[in-house]
């Protein structure tokens, strides 16, 4: 932004022509919940059409707390076989033999548990941040489709910090339950259905086994998100802003009044101008994918610690059921991550060193990741700005021009 220049919010008319002479921000009913139910289903489905590219599992938002193809996978002759790769191994080839072999009963029975976990914590997460968002920062408390002046990437980091903690303690019950799935126990008969092993299983390891290795999911998801929306709201808010303020503010009083959309008045005789309409779309689409690859560096590490750490939590269930002192339990529990780090560290030194161990398939995860994750940024945004109310126009003034954002 140049010398003498300024940035504020205009008083502009509204889209429908009326004025209600009002100086307060719009208020009305909270409808962050309602936007990340909506926002969780359709990453969920943007995911899945992403997966179908790649051709493997694509992880949405966020690495999937529960597989719901598990079982089909395990019953599918050409993926048990490994077989070359073909379009029956494609999920919805995978999920149509499965229902061809044990109908239609298999959608309730085996899939929709799943997705419908996977679809809470996603919208849990969601409302957690835009709550945490409303409180932290003011404007974005009104609810209206363009928040300005837009949140610090401070506060953006501190609310998805936020959101990211209460996430992991609603998917604490998930993860204990993904982690010591088994398909052979439902191909087996033990379990019938998805529903009969969620119950049987969270009844058997207790409070205590939820949350074995929990301090390492905190982590990950606390800070995994905070970079997550700090990096997403800064690249399509401040970034955004910036550029077309210095872009705008750097053209000749000839091209502005060529480009301009209002005549000026007598109050003010600078022109008006409106960013080309596709400046947004891809700011935020760059916002997707910065997020997506920022959070990566944070929870990549974290995955692999994590799937080692994993490994040892059957054998602590059974040896905390022998214990009858939850002094000792908490106690097996706290050397189970000294074990975890001993062995961590082991793997690093024969990977050739702990960044070689922690990043390695950095690179295609991450690329797997960018599509889906992307679109659910844009469709969060979207569905977000759908329930919010119309608001005035921000006008940013600048010495030269003023420059009008809808």
């Amino acid at each position: 932004m140049t010398t003498g220049s300024s940035v504020s919010t205009g008083v502009a008319s509204r889209k429908d022509g009326r004025n209600d002479g009002t100086s307060e921000s719009p208020q009305g009913p909270n409808k962050a919940p309602a936007t990340g139910v909506q926002a969780a289903g359709m990453r969920a489905i943007a995911a899945r059409m992403v997966a179908f590219y790649f051709r493997a599992p694509v992880k949405a938002f966020f690495r999937g707390r529960i597989d719901y193809m598990g079982y089909a996978r395990a019953i599918n002759p050409h993926i048990t076989a490994e077989a070359k790769w073909s379009w029956r191994m494609t999920t919805p080839a995978v999920l149509a033999h499965a229902i061809r072999t044990e109908g239609w009963g298999f959608i309730p029975k085996q899939v929709l548990p799943p997705l419908m976990a996977n679809t809470c914590i996603g919208a849990v997460l969601y409302t957690a941040y835009l709550q945490s968002l409303s409180s932290l920062h003011e404007p974005s408390s009104h609810q209206t489709k363009r928040i300005y002046p837009p949140p610090s990437p401070f506060t953006t980091f501190t609310a998805g910090l936020i959101a990211g903690g209460i996430q992991s303690v609603v998917a604490a019950p998930f993860d204990a339950l993904q982690v010591r799935f088994r398909t052979a126990d439902i191909l087996d008969g033990k379990y019938k259905t998805m529903w009969h092993y969620a119950g049987h299983k969270l009844r058997s390891i207790g409070l205590q086994g939820i949350f074995a290795g929990w301090t390492l999911s905190f982590v990950k998801d606390a800070f995994g998100s905070a970079v997550f929306f700090g990096t997403f709201e800064t690249v399509k808010s401040q970034a955004y802003y910036e550029y077309v303020t210095k872009y705008y503010g750097t053209r000749t009083r000839d091209t502005l009044l060529e480009k301009a959309v209002i005549m000026p008045n007598e109050a003010d005789d600078r022109p008006v101008i409106r960013p080309h309409y596709t400046l947004e779309p891809i700011f935020l689409l760059l916002a997707g994918i910065s997020a997506s690859i920022t959070s990566q560096l944070i929870m990549h590490p974290l995955t692999e610690i994590q799937d080692v750490h994993y490994r040892r939590l059957e054998a602590l269930d059974f040896q905390a059921h022998q214990e009858n002192k939850p002094s000792k339990i908490m106690l097996r529990y706290y050397h189970a991550y000294e074990d975890t780090f001993a062995q961590c560290r082991r793997l690093a030194k024969r990977a050739g060193g702990w960044r070689k161990y922690l990043y390695r398939d950095f690179f295609m995860g991450t690329i797997r990741q960018v599509p889906s994750t992307s679109a659910g940024l844009i469709i969060f945004e979207l569905v977000r700005r759908k329930y919010s109310f119309e608001n005035e126009e921000v006008v940013i003034n600048h010495e030269d021009a003023r420059i009008l954002l809808t």
